[in-house]
């Protein structure tokens, strides 16, 4: 199955991030036992605002609706999301996807 790599923009709200977390890793914690999701995390500190997810799907479109209900975007703290098909070749990790 296909890797995506959804790339999140947050909004300047961390606030608002921030009460809304704990539903946040709950949905992704759903996905990731499902074997959906494969690794995820916020960008640093010194960089736009945001986050990486990579997920498995057959494409680009179910990608994206697999976090349409991400309270973070529901609740507007997104201001994009873009997919991108990622194919893993080289490193330690690639043999996991």
């Amino acid at each position: 199955m296909p890797v995506f790599a959804l790339t999140y923009t947050y909004t300047n709200d961390t606030a608002g991030r921030d009460a809304y977390r704990p539903k946040h890793k709950e949905l992704l914690g759903g996905l990731a036992e499902k074997g959906i999701l494969r690794a995820s995390g916020p960008f640093g500190p010194e960089e736009t605002p945001g986050a990486l997810l990579l997920v498995r799907a057959d494409s680009k479109e179910e990608a994206l609706t697999l976090t349409q209900q991400d309270p973070f975007r529901v609740n507007g703290f997104v201001s994009s999301v873009t997919a991108q098909e990622w194919i893993p070749m080289t490193g330690p990790l690639a043999d996991e996807f």
